[in-house]
């Protein structure tokens, strides 16, 4: 568990890079009463900058000196991009190959060298944390405290904006926002239930739980690619058991359905990841009361948003 002390540091250390984003009503008749933290609002599009920003506030003059690289899909190198942008250091990201246009063109733009490799090398690399060839300082996107904490900045605003919240969903993609969001919740909130919300073509942390043991399950990539990999990696699954109080899986054609459905009732445009806790959460899966969906990121390529607005679901 992350300490209440340094979230509420990593808040002081990140208001100048990171907006305290609104916490919105959906506009839907029935169901639960739920409510949009919209992190897709943030500079880069997504929660990212705020465990980014944390992250590399506290590293030192020396450690910056040659530089920063880390491992994203596109989220995390935007906020690591963003932030060595501004602080005049050199960044290189290493990408899944097959990585959303949109968040590579995005890192691009904000001055990083872009390097993408083989899905399961570049899943590799969140266990090394090394890569032949790179130096500098790894800025790892989910497996640190200080990302984990600046993430948890998101937890005092919930709870701040809507004191009597009865469940938080979170995406779970590597954990660090779940479990940074839960660090907050729980020291704050305690009677607060906090899911994960993960994707069906790939529920490592659900089959995780159900094992008792971190686990890896066979996955397909899809238009969520914010979240879904093969794996729980066993520090985070650590995290994982004791913050969180389950993961709620939904389909890929319900994910596709809650991306939809943002767009027409709160003209909100989400990802994938960012949408699958507003799938769990009308479905009734994380209670009947007010429940806050964590819209972690808006990064979806055009194409892929016109087929979901179409009626469809990419595969």
């Amino acid at each position: 568990m992350i300490p209440l002390a340094e979230i509420r540091a990593a808040r002081k250390r990140i208001a100048d890079a990171a907006i305290r984003t609104p916490l919105v009503r959906l506009n839907v008749d029935d169901g639960p009463e739920i409510y949009l933290k919209l992190e897709n609002l943030q500079p880069i599009g997504s929660f990212k900058i705020r465990g980014a920003s944390n992250r590399m506030a506290l590293a030192s003059p020396a450690e910056l000196e040659r530089g920063v690289w880390t491992a994203s899909a596109g989220n995390m190198a935007q906020g690591v991009a963003w932030n060595a942008r501004r602080l005049g250091v050199s960044c290189t990201v290493v990408v899944p190959e097959g990585a959303p246009a949109t968040k590579v063109a995005a890192v691009e733009r904000l001055g990083a060298q872009v390097i993408a490799v083989p899905h399961d090398e570049w899943f590799e690399t969140f266990r090394t944390r090394r890569r032949d060839g790179l130096e500098g300082l790894f800025i790892h996107a989910f497996s640190d405290d200080a990302v984990m904490a600046g993430n948890g900045t998101i937890g005092l605003e919930i709870v701040e904006d809507l004191p009597d919240v009865d469940a938080v969903v979170v995406p779970f993609g590597g954990g660090g926002l779940s479990c940074g969001v839960a660090s907050a919740i729980r020291a704050l909130r305690p009677q607060t239930k906090v899911f994960a919300a993960e994707v069906a073509t790939a529920a490592p942390l659900a089959w995780s739980l159900a094992k008792g043991e971190a686990s890896s399950v066979e996955h397909t990539r899809t238009f969520v690619d914010g979240i879904g990999g093969p794996r729980v990696f066993p520090e985070m699954f650590v995290l994982a058991r004791e913050l969180l109080d389950d993961s709620l899986v939904s389909s890929l054609d319900e994910v596709a359905g809650a991306v939809r459905l943002l767009v027409e009732r709160n003209h909100v445009v989400a990802e994938g990841a960012g949408a699958a806790p507003v799938a769990a959460a009308i479905k009734g899966k994380a209670g009947t009361g007010k429940v806050v969906c964590v819209v972690s990121g808006g990064n979806i390529d055009l194409q892929t948003l016109s087929v979901i607005l179409e009626g469809r679901t990419p595969r």
